[in-house]
């Protein structure tokens, strides 16, 4: 919990709570439906909580912006960015249904209001957003198609609507075809942890 104290400073008592809660919450529920690698729990905050973060140092949402969270497992980076953001509106999807029902029941733990969570693929969404956010699910690619057709029009944010999608290593030949569309944000720039060094955020504009 310190580290999300260390890089977002001006928390609300009730975001550091929910905050606090989310070791236990998907310690539990990790236990029953597998979302987090055992070896990873333990690092929670610094490999998925801070993780998810670095597209709030990307992006600011101003309330009432609509964000999508694509393949989004067990919670992220939804989650986070829900209890950072909740004047904001976050739609989560994922084709596993047990993953799901943990994103639905931390949720509810937390009795976060502006989290709808659906056991479905992007495919089938109509809906648009401002943004569609995702931890590398699939090639850069590939995921732009299945997601360009929910993209909403109008921009209301700093940057334009689109993705933002956090990525790790090198993945220049993924996105050498969207010119000067793509922006790429080195997470080292945000956090100074040795986890961050591969890590980054790409925001295409849509």
């Amino acid at each position: 919990m310190e580290i999300i104290e260390k890089y977002f400073t001006d928390l609300t008592e009730e975001q550091k709570d929910r905050f606090s809660q989310l070791k236990d919450l998907y310690t539990h529920w990790n236990s029953q439906i597998n979302v987090i690698s055992r070896k990873d729990i333990d690092s929670l905050y610094l490999h998925h909580v801070l993780h998810s973060l670095s597209i709030a140092k990307v992006m600011k949402f101003k309330p009432g912006t609509k964000i999508m969270d694509v393949g989004c497992g067990g919670g992220f980076p939804g989650i986070p960015l829900a209890i950072l953001f909740p004047e904001c509106d976050f739609y989560m999807v994922d084709s596993i249904g047990k993953k799901i029902k943990v994103v639905n029941e931390v949720a509810t733990a937390l009795k976060l209001k502006n989290v709808k969570a659906e056991h479905t693929r992007v495919q089938q969404v109509k809906e648009k957003f401002d943004f569609i956010v995702s931890r590398a699910v699939t090639a850069f690619p590939k995921f732009v198609n299945m997601v360009r057709k929910n993209s909403s029009p109008k921009d209301k944010n700093s940057l334009a609507n689109g993705i933002l999608y956090i990525k790790g290593g090198d993945f220049q030949e993924e996105i050498a075809g969207y010119g000067d569309k793509v922006q790429i944000f080195d997470c080292t720039n945000f956090f100074e942890e040795e986890f961050f060094e591969t890590k980054k955020v790409v925001h295409l504009e849509l």
